[in-house]
């Protein structure tokens, strides 16, 4: 008997949750000029599953019609990009961020390279560093002890009792 993948991820308040019983399809990147806009950067990373396979478990997201044939669903409350869906497809594509584990999905392909930007391919020969909020008072340890992020799997209820106002 085999074992289904099964993936879950969500927005970053954690008011959108969904689950994947299967298999994430075609991983990649796409640097179309509408997913840079969707996404608020330089391309958005996308891996599809059948529409079957795909259950909301907490709340709705908000669609925007980006164009005729196409729809990306978001948090409204967080403003998380979460999907992409074609009309009539019996696919919808999830962002690999938005997975609580982005490294199961890695990308295959890289389409919409025509709006690339030019500089791309040199993003990676640049000087590199880990997060550094000394700037903030009391540093990157007051941003983690005051964290509001919905964690990297499923919770009952979010957020947590003694959080909410």
């Amino acid at each position: 008997m085999s074992t289904r993948e099964v993936h879950s991820g969500g927005c970053q308040c954690g008011a959108v949750r969904y689950r994947i019983a299967g298999e994430l399809g075609y991983p990649h990147i796409c640097h179309c000029r509408m997913c840079q806009k969707a996404g608020g950067n330089f391309f958005m990373a996308l891996a599809g599953t059948r529409n079957e396979d795909f259950l909301l478990t907490r709340g709705e997201p908000s669609w925007f019609r980006s164009s005729d044939p196409c729809g990306r669903g978001f948090c409204a409350k967080c403003g998380t990009p979460l999907f992409f869906k074609t009309v009539g497809s019996p696919y919808i594509s999830v962002t690999i961020g938005s997975l609580d584990d982005p490294e199961a999905s890695v990308p295959v392909s890289q389409d919409g390279v025509e709006s690339r930007v030019s500089y791309f391919d040199r993003l990676f020969g640049l000087p590199e560093r880990e997060t550094d909020r000394s700037d903030l008072p009391g540093g990157t340890a007051a941003v983690g002890r005051s964290n509001h992020q919905h964690p990297d799997h499923d919770t009952a209820a979010w957020p947590p009792r003694e959080d909410r106002s």
